[in-house]
């Protein structure tokens, strides 16, 4: 009896995987056998290790259009005309006052918006435009991390990174619209409060009010994500998925 054919490694780009939510779906991944192409501003992390992790890392500022063209062309390079299952667009900046504390509209400069508005809502778009092909031939799937921080006035996030994660889920229904017929699915995952490097003092005030009481962790983002581009999630697109243990409603 012959012994039934394997089926061909399935492949994710995944922007920001450096730590945090990014290491984890990194890991969710890459468990399930899939190659993980990795991209992020750092050289490749000693503290996100994974098998083939140096060679499949391209160091890129999302924020440098001439930077992010030429990472697109090493993206394609490395494929080689295959195909691309999934994009994850999960990489974010969101600037601080020099006391940490949050930046307000009025706070903000005109640099500090077009920087963040660069990283957080033009390269995920440029990516997907710049993969589109290779997205095609693969079916994939497209994931755009938003935030709960895009839906309200967030206690500690800035507002040039809550209105580009407005901005975010709002092209995420756009992108679901354009890249359908060609059989691409794009969704949005807005996480709520999760145990990352990213998280503020007074979070835990934040917790207390909600539903469920706690923290979320990033293994649980990761596995929503996985969970888009997947078959469970064929038939959805346009959506933007919750993961903020109640704080959204």
């Amino acid at each position: 009896m012959n012994a039934p054919e394997r089926e061909p490694q399935r492949t994710v780009i995944l922007t920001g995987a450096s730590r945090g939510i990014g290491h984890a779906t990194v890991k969710r991944f890459s468990s399930a056998g899939w190659r993980v192409i990795t991209c992020s501003r750092m050289p490749f992390s000693e503290y996100c290790p994974w098998e083939a992790g140096p060679e499949d890392h391209i160091q890129v500022d999302l924020g440098d259009p001439n930077n992010l063209n030429e990472a697109i062309n090493e993206m394609r390079d490395r494929l080689q005309g295959n195909e691309l299952h999934a994009l994850v667009n999960n990489a974010g900046t969101s600037p601080k006052m020099e006391n940490g504390g949050r930046l307000n509209s009025l706070d903000t400069t005109r640099d500090e918006w077009q920087r963040v508005f660069a990283v957080n809502f033009f390269a995920p778009i440029i990516l997907a435009k710049g993969m589109v092909e290779e997205l095609k031939r693969g079916k994939g799937s497209v994931v755009n991390v938003t935030s709960i921080a895009g839906g309200r006035v967030h206690p500690y996030a800035g507002a040039a990174y809550s209105t580009s994660k407005a901005a975010l889920a709002a092209l995420t229904r756009e992108m679901a619209n354009d890249f359908g017929p060609m059989g691409i699915r794009v969704n949005s995952i807005a996480p709520g409060e999760i145990d990352t490097a990213m998280l503020s003092p007074g979070t835990d005030e934040i917790v207390e009010g909600l539903p469920l009481k706690r923290i979320g962790e990033p293994e649980e983002v990761a596995s929503m994500i996985y969970v888009l581009c997947t078959q469970p999630s064929s038939y959805v697109t346009g959506a933007e998925i919750h993961i903020n243990g109640g704080q959204h409603i």
